[in-house]
């Protein structure tokens, strides 16, 4: 059974900071950590796991070292990260803490990233969220991933084929790539979001029922869980954007104010669909009431036709002997012939009126 955030915090109760508790599920089997050491005129690339004697070491200033490291429940590894780097202890213990809120902090030895990378299910219409760290100082990166997929296979591919500026700038650099990156993954998501609204306001036209307005509800509270991975986000690479640290090269940040734009028109799509999933789900009253009015409609023009009908019918029901009419050869026919005549002359009158 999936751990909710409530009972994963109880796990921390009464311990001091900077304590090292993993919080989430075991989403893989062991550590993966790859690493790369490259400047401009080369680059060294290796894997790892957390069943190989590992010794971490950063290189000389000119050079960047990337640890990425995928997992997140080993917490010995972490402290070993920590002593070995000296990162601060409240830095390692939002690392394990899975349901933190994206978030930039500055400490004497280094900068903290914390933000949350998106998934869109289409099947069931889940947005899947998982929670990723950037910590970064001079000339050395580690970041942190809780599921074992390779979030970040675009950037190491720049990496790799030296590709644009990163192999020529500093740490600072590649963790604002790396945050760019999972910016960029939101737009894709949110594109996916879009194509499925569009589907359900189709189908919402043609056949409304109640199975359309489940997927209308859920994607709202799926929507809600984007907004607040994102909104915070907002806040913490506008600090990290204003930030004087002495990690961040002035040429950086000219990049990480543009990310911060994008965070921004991504809380406006955000926004944007919250906005048409409100207006679907009224859409989807107003096909409702309008198919009900519809039905109304039609049973209200059979009860105005037959009201007459039964009028004559109950006038000639009666337990009288003396009826003009009643012993009359063909009275029976003439009262059919004027019930359809009557029943026509009212069907035309409606049409006229365009009742229905």
């Amino acid at each position: 059974m999936k751990k909710l955030p409530k009972e994963r915090k109880k796990k921390k109760v009464g311990l001091v900071p900077g304590s090292v508790v993993f919080t989430g599920n075991q989403k893989v089997e062991k550590i993966f950590i790859h690493y790369l050491q490259y400047d401009g005129q080369g680059l060294e690339e290796k894997t790892l796991d957390n069943h190989d004697t590992i010794t971490f070491h950063q290189s000389a200033d000119d050079q960047v070292d990337w640890y990425d490291l995928r997992g997140l429940h080993d917490t010995h590894l972490i402290e070993q990260l920590g002593k070995t780097f000296k990162i601060h202890p409240l830095v390692l213990e939002d690392i394990a803490d899975v349901d933190q809120r994206p978030k930039f902090e500055e400490y004497e030895t280094g900068n903290f990233i914390i933000l949350r990378a998106l998934a869109f299910d289409k099947t069931t219409l889940e947005i899947k969220t998982e929670q990723v760290g950037v910590y970064f100082s001079k000339g050395l990166l580690i970041s942190f991933q809780e599921n074992d997929s390779d979030l970040f296979a675009a950037v190491r591919k720049r990496v790799l084929s030296g590709r644009g500026k990163v192999r020529h700038r500093g740490a600072d650099y590649l963790a604002y790539a790396l945050v760019d990156n999972v910016v960029d993954h939101y737009y894709v998501i949110l594109d996916q979001l879009e194509e499925v609204i569009e589907s359900l306001e189709d189908e919402l036209l043609e056949t409304p029922d109640h199975t359309i307005k489940g997927k209308i509800h859920h994607l709202k509270k799926e929507l809600l869980s984007v907004r607040k991975s994102i909104s915070p986000l907002r806040e913490a690479i506008s600090r990290f954007s204003k930030s004087d640290s002495p990690f961040i090269e002035d040429h950086s940040t000219v990049f990480v104010r543009d990310l911060y734009d994008h965070t921004v028109q991504v809380m406006d799509m955000v926004e944007t669909y919250r906005d048409m999933l409100n207006g679907l789900q009224d859409l989807y009253l107003s096909e409702i009431s309008f198919k009900m009015n519809q039905v109304m409609q039609v049973l209200t023009v059979i009860t105005t036709i037959f009201v007459p009908l039964s009028f004559l019918t109950g006038l000639y029901g009666m337990n009288f002997d003396h009826i003009p009419e009643l012993h009359y050869r063909y009275g029976y026919f003439v009262l059919l012939a004027v019930m359809f005549v009557l029943s026509l002359g009212l069907l035309y009158y409606f049409r006229r009126k365009e009742w229905f």
